[in-house]
């Protein structure tokens, strides 16, 4: 009998994405799968049912998971949706593994084998994989544009019969997917970019995106690719130094984040106090409480003459190439799970060890057993 993949509809609001696209849609119906969608599930993204020609369209959205042996998500489902899950069946998708633990808790009740994207292991077998860079570089690219948006001035030098205009100064905190997108994003647009990671081996890839690497002295090397926390006397250090770009950029990009931990906090009142009127800071992390003191999440704010954007969700804007580079991680992710027309779940595999985070009736990740 051949596998059952469904997608449903998403139920995040303002999400575009679908975690399924009906290129995707063939190459897994090629391979044996049966393909099931929940009806007007890509028409956010630009795929009405009718584009999905290997897929069965299905109205009742309860019937279509009923029926699943893997479901596929991009935001974590619902309680309803949980509930609708077939039992034993297997999820995938960001699911958050360090927001709700009762979400886990009846997941693993439901006995679901449920795979967060979040924690695939950044190796080089898994980038095919990797769904965090693939949406953190939509983040980073509409973080400039939001940040243009913004802005009341042209982003390059321009000459005009009327003077010469200087070239914009943009500053991108943090030089993870996101940031290096921005930077990049950034020189595009002709402005004058710095970036900055308190992790120095990544000066390199900032410099040659054409930017200038702002160096504090301070190194915070941690482990996944991601940077540790800062000692108090690092961080003082840190904000001594910075300041002084902070104050004189026209655009701040800001994208540091540690997973499962509040945003650190590196840009103060008082440094926004000091820039420009007219200056723009976009904080990528102000869901996870903002790297700038005054950013809201989800909401505009002005402070003074400066206006501070915290955007929640970028790549959920993006519907099309969201959907696009989600669900051929998705594809490469089910490629090595499927066997023979069935889910295989080899916990010897670096990959699947670390990304099930349900499984036979229990939490396997160790921050959502602690939180249960």
């Amino acid at each position: 009998m051949a596998i059952n993949i469904c997608v449903a509809r998403e139920v995040r609001p303002g999400e575009r994405r679908v975690a399924l696209v009906p290129e995707v849609a063939k190459r897994l119906a090629a391979r044996g799968a049966q393909i099931c969608i929940e009806t007007g599930v890509g028409l956010e993204a630009g795929y009405p049912d009718a584009s999905f020609e290997a897929a069965e369209v299905f109205a009742n959205p309860a019937g279509l998971l009923a029926q699943a042996d893997v479901s596929l998500v991009v935001n974590p489902p619902d309680r309803e949706q949980i509930e609708r899950l077939r039992e034993g069946s297997a999820l995938i998708g960001f699911l958050d593994p360090h927001g709700d633990p009762q979400r886990f808790a009846m997941l693993a009740e439901r006995k679901i084998s449920a795979f967060s994207v979040e924690l695939i292991p950044r190796i080089s077998r898994a980038q095919a994989m990797d769904a965090l860079s693939s949406q953190a570089n939509i983040a980073g690219y509409k973080a400039v544009l939001l940040g243009a948006g913004h802005l009341g001035k042209f982003f390059p030098m321009l000459t005009t019969a009327a003077g010469t205009i200087r070239p914009s100064k943009v500053l991108v905190i943090g030089a993870g997917v996101a940031g290096l997108q921005a930077i990049a994003t950034a020189r595009r647009l002709g402005a004058v970019v710095e970036g900055y990671d308190v992790r120095a081996a990544v000066k390199e890839q900032v410099e040659s995106l054409g930017a200038r690497f702002v160096d504090t002295e301070v190194s915070a090397e941690g482990s996944g690719g991601y940077a540790r926390e800062l000692t108090t006397e690092e961080q003082a250090q840190q904000q001594q130094i910075l300041a002084r770009h902070i104050t004189a950029a026209d655009v701040i990009i800001s994208t540091a984040a540690i997973p499962g931990r509040p945003a650190p906090r590196i840009i103060t009142r008082d440094m926004v106090a000091k820039m420009r009127g007219g200056s723009v800071i976009v904080d990528l992390a102000a869901e996870s409480g903002g790297n700038c003191e005054l950013a809201e999440a989800g909401k505009v704010v002005r402070h003074g003459g400066v206006l501070i954007d915290g955007p929640i969700n970028l790549p959920g804007r993006m519907g099309s190439h969201g959907s696009e580079l989600y669900a051929k991680n998705l594809l490469a992710l089910l490629e090595l799970l499927i066997d023979d027309g069935a889910i295989k779940i080899d916990l010897e595999d670096e990959i699947i060890n670390e990304s099930l985070v349900t499984h036979e009736g229990a939490a396997r990740h160790a921050g959502i057993r602690e939180r249960l």
